[in-house]
């Protein structure tokens, strides 16, 4: 099982990314996503879930409104489209699987400043 984050980078407040997450060694369409995010100093944080097929998301209340999760069974990837972003989503942004619970990708870092 391997997860490979990217598209983070450093952004001005107000603006967008788009971060994608490259999955492996699993059935992928058969399994709900997850994206999480940590900050230095902080537990970490589920950001948004969406279910296998794609019908249904759901988001953190800090986030709702300005990200959306979205996937391609076709290509084992899972994205997360971010706008309005704000200096506290400044984070490192992972995406995982919850039937497998010990592997995580290193993350793709997500730096909100102006």
């Amino acid at each position: 099982v391997q997860f490979v984050e990217s598209g983070g980078g450093l952004v001005q407040p107000g603006g967008s990314l788009r971060l994608s997450c490259a999955a492996s060694g699993f059935t992928f369409s058969n399994y709900g996503m997850r994206w999480y995010r940590q900050s230095p100093g902080k537990e970490r944080e589920l950001v948004a879930t969406i279910t296998s097929a794609g019908g249904s998301t759901n988001y953190a209340d800090s986030v709702k409104g300005r990200f959306t999760i979205s996937r391609d069974n076709a290509k084992n990837t899972v994205y997360l489209q971010m706008n309005s972003l704000k200096p506290e989503d400044t984070a490192v942004y992972y995406c995982h699987n919850r039937a497998f619970p010990g592997y995580w990708g290193q993350g793709t870092q997500v730096t909100i400043s102006s």
